[in-house]
Protein backbone atom coordinates (compact mmCIF):
# COMPACT_ATOMS: atom_id res chain seq x y z
CA UNK A 1 0.00 0.00 0.00
CA UNK A 2 1.03 3.58 -0.55
CA UNK A 3 -0.75 6.58 0.93
CA UNK A 4 -0.22 9.95 2.59
CA UNK A 5 -1.83 10.42 5.99
CA UNK A 6 -2.37 13.33 8.37
CA UNK A 7 -3.96 13.43 11.80
CA UNK A 8 -4.32 16.03 14.52
CA UNK A 9 -6.54 16.80 17.51
CA UNK A 10 -6.90 20.23 19.11
CA UNK A 11 -8.67 21.44 22.23
CA UNK A 12 -10.33 24.47 20.59
CA UNK A 13 -11.86 26.77 23.23
CA UNK A 14 -12.95 23.97 25.55
CA UNK A 15 -11.48 23.17 28.98
CA UNK A 16 -10.34 19.71 27.90
CA UNK A 17 -10.04 17.61 24.75
CA UNK A 18 -12.50 14.72 24.82
CA UNK A 19 -11.67 13.56 21.28
CA UNK A 20 -9.46 10.52 20.67
CA UNK A 21 -8.10 9.67 17.22
CA UNK A 22 -5.78 7.03 15.81
CA UNK A 23 -4.50 5.20 12.80
CA UNK A 24 -2.71 1.88 12.64
CA UNK A 25 -1.47 -0.07 9.66
CA UNK A 26 0.05 -3.43 8.85
CA UNK A 27 1.70 -4.28 5.57
CA UNK A 28 -1.66 -4.75 3.84
CA UNK A 29 -4.37 -3.11 5.96
CA UNK A 30 -5.03 0.34 7.46
CA UNK A 31 -7.38 1.36 10.28
CA UNK A 32 -8.39 5.00 10.93
CA UNK A 33 -10.78 6.28 13.59
CA UNK A 34 -12.15 9.38 15.31
CA UNK A 35 -14.02 9.12 18.64
CA UNK A 36 -15.66 12.24 20.09
CA UNK A 37 -16.45 11.89 23.80
CA UNK A 38 -19.84 13.40 24.55
CA UNK A 39 -19.26 16.37 26.82
CA UNK A 40 -22.87 16.49 27.99
CA UNK A 41 -22.28 13.23 29.85
CA UNK A 42 -19.73 12.46 32.54
CA UNK A 43 -16.34 11.09 31.43
CA UNK A 44 -16.87 11.38 27.66
CA UNK A 45 -13.09 11.28 27.19
CA UNK A 46 -13.02 7.91 28.98
CA UNK A 47 -15.56 6.45 26.55
CA UNK A 48 -13.63 7.82 23.56
CA UNK A 49 -10.35 6.49 24.92
CA UNK A 50 -11.73 3.02 25.58
CA UNK A 51 -13.35 2.86 22.13
CA UNK A 52 -10.19 3.97 20.32
CA UNK A 53 -7.78 1.73 22.24
CA UNK A 54 -10.09 -1.26 22.06
CA UNK A 55 -10.52 -1.00 18.29
CA UNK A 56 -6.79 -0.46 17.63
CA UNK A 57 -5.85 -3.45 19.78
CA UNK A 58 -8.43 -5.62 18.01
CA UNK A 59 -6.96 -4.53 14.68
CA UNK A 60 -3.44 -5.44 15.79
CA UNK A 61 -4.61 -8.89 16.88
CA UNK A 62 -6.44 -9.66 13.65
CA UNK A 63 -4.64 -7.89 10.78
CA UNK A 64 -1.83 -10.40 10.20
CA UNK A 65 -1.31 -8.74 7.78
CA UNK A 66 -4.92 -8.59 6.46
CA UNK A 67 -8.33 -8.83 8.07
CA UNK A 68 -10.36 -11.88 7.12
CA UNK A 69 -13.49 -9.76 6.76
CA UNK A 70 -13.18 -5.97 7.23
CA UNK A 71 -16.92 -5.41 7.67
CA UNK A 72 -17.19 -8.14 10.28
CA UNK A 73 -14.14 -6.68 12.04
CA UNK A 74 -15.85 -3.28 12.27
CA UNK A 75 -19.11 -4.81 13.47
CA UNK A 76 -17.48 -6.95 16.15
CA UNK A 77 -14.99 -4.26 17.13
CA UNK A 78 -17.53 -1.48 17.64
CA UNK A 79 -19.91 -3.68 19.61
CA UNK A 80 -16.99 -4.89 21.74
CA UNK A 81 -15.99 -1.27 22.35
CA UNK A 82 -19.56 -0.42 23.40
CA UNK A 83 -19.59 -3.31 25.85
CA UNK A 84 -16.15 -2.35 27.15
CA UNK A 85 -17.46 1.10 28.04
CA UNK A 86 -20.43 -0.43 29.88
CA UNK A 87 -18.11 -2.82 31.74
CA UNK A 88 -15.89 0.07 32.76
CA UNK A 89 -18.87 1.96 34.19
CA UNK A 90 -20.23 -1.12 35.97
CA UNK A 91 -16.90 -2.10 37.55
CA UNK A 92 -16.38 1.43 38.87
CA UNK A 93 -19.96 1.97 40.07
CA UNK A 94 -20.55 4.94 37.80
CA UNK A 95 -24.17 6.13 37.88
CA UNK A 96 -24.24 6.40 34.08
CA UNK A 97 -21.99 4.89 31.41
CA UNK A 98 -19.91 7.49 29.55
CA UNK A 99 -20.65 8.00 25.86
CA UNK A 100 -18.82 8.70 22.63
CA UNK A 101 -19.52 9.04 18.94
CA UNK A 102 -17.21 7.14 16.63
CA UNK A 103 -16.35 6.78 12.95
CA UNK A 104 -13.89 4.11 11.82
CA UNK A 105 -12.57 3.05 8.42
CA UNK A 106 -10.57 0.06 7.18
CA UNK A 107 -8.62 0.12 3.91
CA UNK A 108 -7.45 -3.17 2.44
CA UNK A 109 -6.77 -4.48 -1.08
CA UNK A 110 -7.50 -1.05 -2.56
CA UNK A 111 -10.97 -0.84 -1.02
CA UNK A 112 -12.48 0.93 1.98
CA UNK A 113 -15.15 -0.07 4.50
CA UNK A 114 -16.43 2.21 7.24
CA UNK A 115 -18.88 2.37 10.13
CA UNK A 116 -20.14 5.07 12.47
CA UNK A 117 -22.39 5.93 15.38
CA UNK A 118 -23.34 9.54 16.06
CA UNK A 119 -22.22 12.63 14.19
CA UNK A 120 -18.50 12.09 13.70
CA UNK A 121 -18.22 11.98 9.93
CA UNK A 122 -16.41 10.33 7.05
CA UNK A 123 -16.10 11.90 3.60
CA UNK A 124 -14.64 10.42 0.42
CA UNK A 125 -13.41 13.16 -1.95
CA UNK A 126 -12.71 12.47 -5.62
CA UNK A 127 -12.23 14.83 -8.57
CA UNK A 128 -13.29 17.93 -6.59
CA UNK A 129 -16.49 16.29 -5.34
CA UNK A 130 -17.81 14.35 -2.36
CA UNK A 131 -18.62 10.88 -3.70
CA UNK A 132 -19.45 8.99 -0.49
CA UNK A 133 -19.81 9.54 3.23
CA UNK A 134 -21.75 9.02 6.43
CA UNK A 135 -25.14 10.38 7.50
CA UNK A 136 -25.39 11.77 11.02
CA UNK A 137 -27.45 10.00 13.65
CA UNK A 138 -28.93 13.31 14.73
CA UNK A 139 -32.25 15.04 15.24
CA UNK A 140 -31.41 17.57 12.54
CA UNK A 141 -30.56 14.86 9.99
CA UNK A 142 -33.91 13.20 10.70
CA UNK A 143 -35.70 16.49 10.02
CA UNK A 144 -33.73 16.92 6.79
CA UNK A 145 -34.60 13.39 5.66
CA UNK A 146 -38.28 14.05 6.37
CA UNK A 147 -38.24 17.29 4.38
CA UNK A 148 -39.08 19.34 7.47
CA UNK A 149 -35.85 21.31 7.38
CA UNK A 150 -33.62 22.69 4.63
CA UNK A 151 -29.84 22.64 4.58
CA UNK A 152 -29.51 26.33 5.36
CA UNK A 153 -31.75 26.11 8.43
CA UNK A 154 -29.94 22.98 9.60
CA UNK A 155 -26.62 24.81 9.91
CA UNK A 156 -27.87 26.92 12.85
CA UNK A 157 -30.58 24.69 14.25
CA UNK A 158 -30.65 24.71 18.09
CA UNK A 159 -30.73 20.88 18.17
CA UNK A 160 -27.90 20.36 15.67
CA UNK A 161 -25.78 18.58 18.33
CA UNK A 162 -28.57 16.32 19.59
CA UNK A 163 -27.70 12.77 18.52
CA UNK A 164 -29.52 9.50 19.05
CA UNK A 165 -26.75 6.92 18.64
CA UNK A 166 -23.40 6.50 20.36
CA UNK A 167 -21.19 3.95 22.06
CA UNK A 168 -21.83 3.67 25.79
CA UNK A 169 -24.94 5.00 27.48
CA UNK A 170 -27.99 2.95 28.36
CA UNK A 171 -29.22 1.87 24.91
CA UNK A 172 -27.75 -0.26 22.14
CA UNK A 173 -26.13 1.92 19.48
CA UNK A 174 -27.38 2.21 15.95
CA UNK A 175 -24.27 1.61 13.85
CA UNK A 176 -24.34 2.15 10.09
CA UNK A 177 -21.96 0.26 7.81
CA UNK A 178 -20.82 1.04 4.29
CA UNK A 179 -20.53 -1.33 1.39
CA UNK A 180 -17.11 -2.10 -0.05
CA UNK A 181 -15.87 1.06 -1.75
CA UNK A 182 -13.21 0.72 -4.45
CA UNK A 183 -10.57 3.45 -4.20
CA UNK A 184 -8.89 5.24 -7.09
CA UNK A 185 -5.48 6.93 -7.04
CA UNK A 186 -5.90 10.41 -5.60
CA UNK A 187 -9.02 9.65 -3.55
CA UNK A 188 -9.05 11.31 -0.14
CA UNK A 189 -10.74 9.77 2.90
CA UNK A 190 -11.47 12.22 5.72
CA UNK A 191 -12.68 11.32 9.21
CA UNK A 192 -13.50 14.19 11.56
CA UNK A 193 -15.40 15.32 14.63
CA UNK A 194 -18.12 17.98 14.54
CA UNK A 195 -15.60 20.59 15.64
CA UNK A 196 -14.30 20.42 12.05
CA UNK A 197 -17.38 19.98 9.87
CA UNK A 198 -19.67 22.13 12.02
CA UNK A 199 -18.07 25.53 11.26
CA UNK A 200 -17.13 24.65 7.68
CA UNK A 201 -20.02 22.66 6.24
CA UNK A 202 -19.64 20.27 3.33
CA UNK A 203 -18.72 23.05 0.91
CA UNK A 204 -15.93 24.29 3.17
CA UNK A 205 -14.58 20.79 3.66
CA UNK A 206 -14.52 20.20 -0.07
CA UNK A 207 -12.94 23.54 -0.91
CA UNK A 208 -10.20 23.03 1.66
CA UNK A 209 -9.17 19.48 0.76
CA UNK A 210 -10.10 18.78 -2.86
CA UNK A 211 -6.68 19.70 -4.23
CA UNK A 212 -3.12 19.87 -2.99
CA UNK A 213 -0.86 18.01 -0.59
CA UNK A 214 -2.97 16.74 2.31
CA UNK A 215 -0.09 17.41 4.70
CA UNK A 216 -0.50 21.11 3.87
CA UNK A 217 -4.23 21.45 3.18
CA UNK A 218 -5.45 19.49 6.23
CA UNK A 219 -3.76 21.65 8.91
CA UNK A 220 -4.86 24.78 7.04
CA UNK A 221 -8.43 23.48 7.10
CA UNK A 222 -8.20 22.91 10.85
CA UNK A 223 -6.95 26.46 11.33
CA UNK A 224 -9.92 27.79 9.38
CA UNK A 225 -12.42 25.66 11.32
CA UNK A 226 -10.92 26.81 14.63
CA UNK A 227 -11.11 30.45 13.57
CA UNK A 228 -14.72 30.12 12.40
CA UNK A 229 -15.62 28.26 15.59
CA UNK A 230 -14.86 31.42 17.52
CA UNK A 231 -15.33 31.74 21.26
CA UNK A 232 -17.25 28.47 21.55
CA UNK A 233 -15.00 26.40 19.28
CA UNK A 234 -15.35 22.69 20.05
CA UNK A 235 -12.53 20.15 20.09
CA UNK A 236 -11.27 19.64 16.53
CA UNK A 237 -10.05 16.25 15.34
CA UNK A 238 -9.20 14.89 11.92
CA UNK A 239 -7.62 11.92 10.17
CA UNK A 240 -7.12 12.47 6.43
CA UNK A 241 -5.63 9.91 4.02
CA UNK A 242 -4.79 10.40 0.33
CA UNK A 243 -4.73 7.09 -1.55
CA UNK A 244 -1.96 7.03 -4.12
CA UNK A 245 -0.80 5.13 -7.15
CA UNK A 246 2.41 3.33 -6.24
CA UNK A 247 3.85 4.22 -9.65
CA UNK A 248 3.74 7.95 -8.87
CA UNK A 249 4.59 8.30 -5.17
CA UNK A 250 4.25 11.71 -3.58
CA UNK A 251 6.74 13.20 -1.17
CA UNK A 252 6.20 12.11 2.45
CA UNK A 253 3.95 9.24 1.42
CA UNK A 254 3.88 5.97 3.37
CA UNK A 255 4.82 2.70 1.72
CA UNK A 256 4.06 -0.47 3.65
CA UNK A 257 5.87 -2.83 1.27
CA UNK A 258 8.87 -3.31 3.56
CA UNK A 259 6.84 -3.76 6.76
CA UNK A 260 7.12 -7.24 8.26
CA UNK A 261 3.94 -9.34 8.31
CA UNK A 262 3.59 -9.17 12.09
CA UNK A 263 4.53 -5.50 12.55
CA UNK A 264 2.34 -2.40 12.86
CA UNK A 265 2.79 1.33 12.78
CA UNK A 266 0.37 3.17 15.05
CA UNK A 267 -0.23 6.78 15.98
CA UNK A 268 -2.78 7.93 18.54
CA UNK A 269 -3.75 11.50 19.49
CA UNK A 270 -5.53 12.98 22.47
CA UNK A 271 -4.27 10.44 25.00
CA UNK A 272 -2.50 12.82 27.34
CA UNK A 273 -2.63 12.21 31.09
CA UNK A 274 -5.87 13.05 32.88
CA UNK A 275 -6.12 14.66 36.27
CA UNK A 276 -6.74 12.10 38.99
CA UNK A 277 -8.91 14.10 41.35
CA UNK A 278 -11.80 12.33 43.04
CA UNK A 279 -14.18 10.91 40.44
CA UNK A 280 -11.67 11.10 37.56
CA UNK A 281 -9.55 8.41 35.90
CA UNK A 282 -6.09 8.33 34.40
CA UNK A 283 -4.97 6.74 31.13
CA UNK A 284 -3.53 3.94 33.26
CA UNK A 285 -7.03 3.23 34.56
CA UNK A 286 -8.31 2.98 31.00
CA UNK A 287 -5.43 0.74 29.95
CA UNK A 288 -6.05 -1.61 32.86
CA UNK A 289 -9.74 -1.78 32.03
CA UNK A 290 -9.04 -2.59 28.38
CA UNK A 291 -6.46 -5.21 29.37
CA UNK A 292 -9.08 -6.88 31.57
CA UNK A 293 -11.65 -6.81 28.77
CA UNK A 294 -9.20 -8.13 26.17
CA UNK A 295 -8.16 -10.94 28.48
CA UNK A 296 -11.79 -11.92 28.93
CA UNK A 297 -12.28 -11.88 25.14
CA UNK A 298 -9.19 -14.05 24.62
CA UNK A 299 -10.42 -16.58 27.19
CA UNK A 300 -13.81 -16.80 25.50
CA UNK A 301 -12.15 -17.20 22.09
CA UNK A 302 -9.93 -20.01 23.38
CA UNK A 303 -12.92 -21.88 24.74
CA UNK A 304 -14.36 -22.18 21.27
CA UNK A 305 -17.99 -23.00 20.46
CA UNK A 306 -19.94 -25.08 22.95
Amino acid sequence: MRFTIFQDSRIGRRKSNQDRIAYSYSREALLMLVADGMGGHQHGEIAAGIAARSLVESFQREARPTLDDPLRFLRNGLHAAHNAILDFAFDRYLPDAPRTTIVACVVQHGCAWWAHAGDSRLYVLRDAGIVAGTRDHSRVQMLLDQGLLDAESAENHPERNRIYSCLGGDTMPQIDYSRRFALRPGDLILLCSDGIWGPLGDAGMLAGLAHGDVLETAPALMERAEKLGGTYCDNLSMVAMRWQDSDTPAADSVSTDELARDRFTTRMEGFGAHATAEGEFSDEDIERAIDEINEAIRKLSNQGPK
